[in-house]
């Protein structure tokens, strides 16, 4: 389904502060909670003050979620005002008088966290791992965030050139403005048409008092709803609960709904956009009903009955014609009417105007075709799964949550599963008829009609009252908990051989919704065998789901729906992966990923069977797969980012164009790609693949008898042609060199410093050498993010990398970061002085102290993903390691000293060796930055972002 319940721009948080508002809130005694409503195991319940509060325990899963959403977003800015809810997100990360270094707070107890904005909302979380202290961290964070966050002048001089950095990253994109100025001229009136990350010149230019009152205005508990989801002690956690956020006064300001309407759309209208790209895009957008509507359930079927894959209308009439390389379409679900959006993207070889007049023609004449059951049973289908799995990972439904109650109520978020369920063919012709209007409707090009047909749009529906007897549904099977340590998963841990060569582990345990989590890894060919066709053999993986001996592509896919089973293959060609060990990223190892239910196992390791043996490579799905990824490699002749990285990997990896080890450059990829031919991918396939050489790990609600006849099964008789030969990484001495590569017309920048090391993760220094990575660039409270962020506001993100491999004494340690090409070599010469301050005066106890505790926190989240731990250990049945290996790491990591990690670090990492390479529009005037001068003595810290759970491909924050 298309749903964009969720925001759909990058995701980033802000920092520290040292100055604060002499406006703490005047508390009064805290009152008890009282209970609202149940729904499906999420309770609701309301403090004296009006906040609301939603738990939703987990006993399943070792980590807990807090979720804090404030019901103010982008709709809610006034005149001069855009950007002002994103960065006021931004300035909450500046510090409390309780939490002065909110960044260095989240780090110490491992958290993985962010902040988003979106139209209707603004929300905080954090997941760590489930103890009471983590808990009672999140919680107090949280509440002194709301009433006691600085908001000083000082701290907003050096974030709003991060907020303009982010705002530069999206300049990059033409794809992605073209959608904002279609949205823009959309809408006249209404903010949903202004972009949430703002006007460039209000983020520079807003005043302080202004952002004071703005943050005092809406960031109270009658304006905000706290969830907790995960494991926790409900009754606990709500008394504390009551007494952290029951004594904040509700405040004497009243909040006034937001009044303007969008007028009704009563003309078809046009944007051109105009600017350096590589590849063309066409797109159109129509107002719609209030995400609370019921019309929009209709409106996400018919969304889904436009794109799917292979049977999507649009998709027939432009992917399969080879008009287009890609078609989506999207409805947005907001508080007030939104608005659907269609987009294509088109090779500059072909035609945009016959794209435009065939994408029209289409939407046009939906509502006079007829709609099949089997169109809407396949969208509900898709839709129940991708339900089916958030409603298993409580962290994301209680993040999620927020997204529905900007809406109007939480309950909507099971109120519209029922609501799509329920949708029939008549429902999308119904709302094609209504929606789908040229009149209603903006695209590229000004045409006149002599009898203009106008929508009028629905207004939100009186939420309270249409729920008001909605009970929901059974709440979903509670799974057991495993507690995140590598001992306590080593003695869940079933380990043997199965017959033909495969290598399996298993760990049963009770899951939510009986949930399981697979990873395979098939291993195959050599050298020898790669040489002259990687590219070919690369190729694999992603034809091995367009369709089999059984199922069509999209039969597969509905299939893989109706069992609400998730199935991924990739790897196999591996090229240029600088020392990543000895997992499926290597040339010859496929990964494959399953997660399903215990019910649909076996069904879907059959269909998994299909995909593995009895692929079909159908022509027109290979000749859809070479066009779209030649799309997008010509996308990307002209991105700094990828070709700063491409350039490192090359630097990296000296190899000679014939060796399958070479990293060739995004035109020569380019130009094999072209050189791909079916037979080549075909042939490849029936010499290389089989099943006697790779590693099986099961996670999950299984019994392990049936499972293990179940796997056995599925790779039966499916012998190896040829034998697995791993290639080895060879160590390649960095020869240190000044690389610039200009992109003329691109906003953004990266530079990035890299070298080689002779190391492999078992030396007996490299823990020392990792910790020291972790305080110098890969935590959120790292040297180069406070540096280039938050001290110079140089950059929206930096930090350091460092790669060894498990087999070969070949790794890599690098520096990166983004900004304006204007700002490049300030941001090198600041990454360099903070690598020299660390190598000459050495790690602090301090530092040390917090990167330790923060690092084994962190490790705890990892290992409390079912789907993580199924990937480590088919990785250690291939390396025969056991969990045993990650313990003992961790024991090196609590006995470090600093003597040690600072001899790691000085040891291994020599500045003289690097290759400084920077990407970008280097002959631009560079527009002033007053911002740098008045941020450079600042002193203060913040980290690499954190986990980005909502899918940073969506939000704006």
């Amino acid at each position: 389904m298309k749903s964009s319940t969720t925001s759909w721009r990058p995701v980033c948080i802000a920092g520290v502060a040292i100055c604060f508002l002499s406006t703490t809130a005047v508390l009064h005694a805290a009152g008890d909670a009282k209970k609202i409503r149940s729904v499906e195991g999420i309770t609701e319940y309301a403090l004296d003050n009006g906040m609301k509060v939603l738990l939703f325990p987990d006993e399943s899963k070792p980590t807990v979620t807090v979720n804090i959403t404030y019901f103010v977003g982008s709709r809610h800015e006034g005149y001069g005002e855009t950007g002002m809810a994103h960065l006021l997100e931004h300035m909450v990360f500046k510090g409390t008088p309780k939490f002065p270094q909110v960044w260095k707070s989240l780090q110490d107890h491992g958290a993985s966290f962010n902040g988003t904005t979106w139209y209707d909302r603004t929300n905080y979380f954090e997941t760590l791992a489930a103890t009471e202290e983590n808990l009672n961290f999140a919680l107090e964070l949280e509440a002194d965030r709301m009433i006691n966050s600085f908001i000083a002048e000082k701290d907003l001089k050096s974030e709003f050139s991060v907020v303009r950095n982010e705002f530069e990253m999206g300049e990059n994109d033409p794809v992605s403005i073209l959608s904002e100025r279609i949205t823009s001229a959309a809408y006249l009136w209404h903010n949903y048409g202004k972009s949430t990350i703002g006007s460039r010149e209000d983020i520079e230019r807003v005043p302080i008092q202004r952002l004071q009152d703005f943050y005092k205005k809406f960031y109270q508990p009658d304006n905000a709803m706290l969830v907790v989801a995960g494991k926790f002690d409900e009754a606990a956690t709500l008394k504390k609960i009551e007494k952290l956020y029951g004594g904040i006064a509700r405040p004497d300001r009243k909040l006034e709904p937001t009044y303007t309407v969008e007028p009704t759309q009563d003309d078809e209208r046009f944007v051109t956009l105009r600017r350096v790209g590589d590849i063309q895009a066409v797109g159109c957008v129509y107002h719609i009903c209030s995400g609370s509507h019921p019309d929009m359930a209709a409106v996400d079927v018919m969304a889904d009955i436009l794109d799917a894959t292979q049977t999507g209308r649009l998709y027939k009439a432009l992917i399969e014609t080879e008009k287009a390389t890609s078609v989506r379409s999207s409805a947005y679900s907001l508080c007030e009417p939104g608005h659907l959006e269609i987009m294509a993207e088109v090779r500059q070889n072909k035609s945009l105007d016959d794209v435009r007049e065939t994408m029209l023609a289409v939407l046009d004449d939906l509502a006079n075709q007829d709609i099949s059951d089997a169109e809407v049973e396949r969208a509900r289908n898709s839709y129940a799964k991708q339900f089916t799995r958030l409603i298993n990972d409580s962290g994301r439904v209680g993040v999620q949550l927020s997204e529905y109650a900007a809406m109007g109520d939480w309950r909507l978020m099971f109120w519209h599963r029922d609501q799509v369920a329920k949708v029939t063919p008549a429902d999308v012709k119904r709302v094609a008829a209504l929606y789908l209007r040229p009149s209603n409707r903006t695209v590229g090009m000004f045409i006149p009609t002599k009898d203009p047909v106008r929508t009028t749009v629905p207004p939100p529906p009186d939420v309270l009252a249409m729920l008001k007897d909605y009970k929901g549904q059974q709440a979903v099977v509670q799974g057991e908990s495993l507690p995140p340590e590598p001992s306590a998963i080593e003695a869940r841990t079933q380990r043997e051989d199965l017959p033909g060569g495969l290598k399996l582990a298993m760990i049963p345990k009770k899951t939510r919704g009986q949930k399981i989590s697979a990873t395979i890894t098939l291993r195959y060919g050599s050298e020898e065998d790669f040489k002259g066709r990687i590219d070919a053999v690369g190729m694999i993986a992603s034809m091995l789901d367009k369709g089999t001996a059984k199922h069509s592509r999209r039969e597969l896919a509905d299939e893989l729906d109706r069992i609400k089973t998730s199935i991924g293959i990739g790897g196999g060609g591996g090229r240029g992966r600088m020392g990543r060990g000895a997992g499926g990223g290597e040339t010859g190892a496929m990964s494959i990923s399953v997660e399903t239910e215990r019910k649909h196992f076996a069904e879907a390791m059959a269909l998994l069977r299909e995909m593995l043996r009895e692929p079909t490579f159908p022509e027109k799905e290979f000749d859809k797969l070479k066009k779209q990824a030649m799309a997008s490699l010509e996308s990307q002749l002209s991105e700094p980012m990828v070709l700063a990285m491409n350039e490192m990997m090359r630097r990296m990896n000296p190899y000679e164009p014939s060796d399958v080890r070479y990293v060739p450059t995004p035109a020569e990829q380019l130009q094999r790609l072209q050189a791909v031919t079916l037979e080549d991918i075909k042939s490849a396939y029936k010499e290389l693949l089989g099943a006697s050489y790779g590693e099986v790990s099961i996670v999950g609600d299984i019994d392990a008898s049936e499972a293990r006849t179940i796997v056995a099964d599925t790779f039966k008789g499916w012998k190896s042609p040829r034998p697995f030969e791993r290639i080895a990484r060879e160590f390649k001495e960095t020869q240190p060199d000044t690389v610039a590569i200009n992109t003329p017309d691109k906003q953004n920048a990266l530079i990035a410093m890299a070298m080689n090391l002779p190391i492999k993760d078992d030396d007996a220094d490299f823990a020392a050498l990792k910790l020291g990575n972790f305080i110098l660039g890969q935590s959120s409270n790292s040297r180069i993010l406070n540096r280039l962020r938050q001290k110079e506001g140089l950059s929206y993100g930096a930090g350091s990398m460092l790669n060894a491999s498990a087999l070969d004494r070949a790794g890599m340690f690098g520096v990166y970061g983004i900004c304006a090409p204007q700002n490049a070599e300030k941001a090198i010469a600041c990454a360099r002085e903070e690598l020299d301050k660390l190598l000459k005066k050495g790690v602090t106890a301090e530092e040390l102290e917090d990167a330790r505790k923060g690092y084994l926190e962190q490790v705890k989240v990892q290992l409390s993903a079912d789907g993580g731990i199924a990937g480590m250990l088919a990785n250690d049945l291939y390396l025969g390691r056991t969990m045993k290996f990650r313990a003992e790491e961790l024991a090196k990591i609590e006995k470090l000293t600093l003597d040690e990690v600072n001899a790691a670090l000085r040891k291994h990492i020599d500045p003289s060796k690097l290759v400084e390479i920077r990407a970008g529009d280097f002959k631009v005037t560079p527009k002033p930055d007053a911002s740098k001068d008045t941020a450079a003595s600042e002193d203060d810290d913040s980290g690499n972002e954190g986990s980005e759970s909502e899918s940073s491909d969506d939000e704006n924050s």
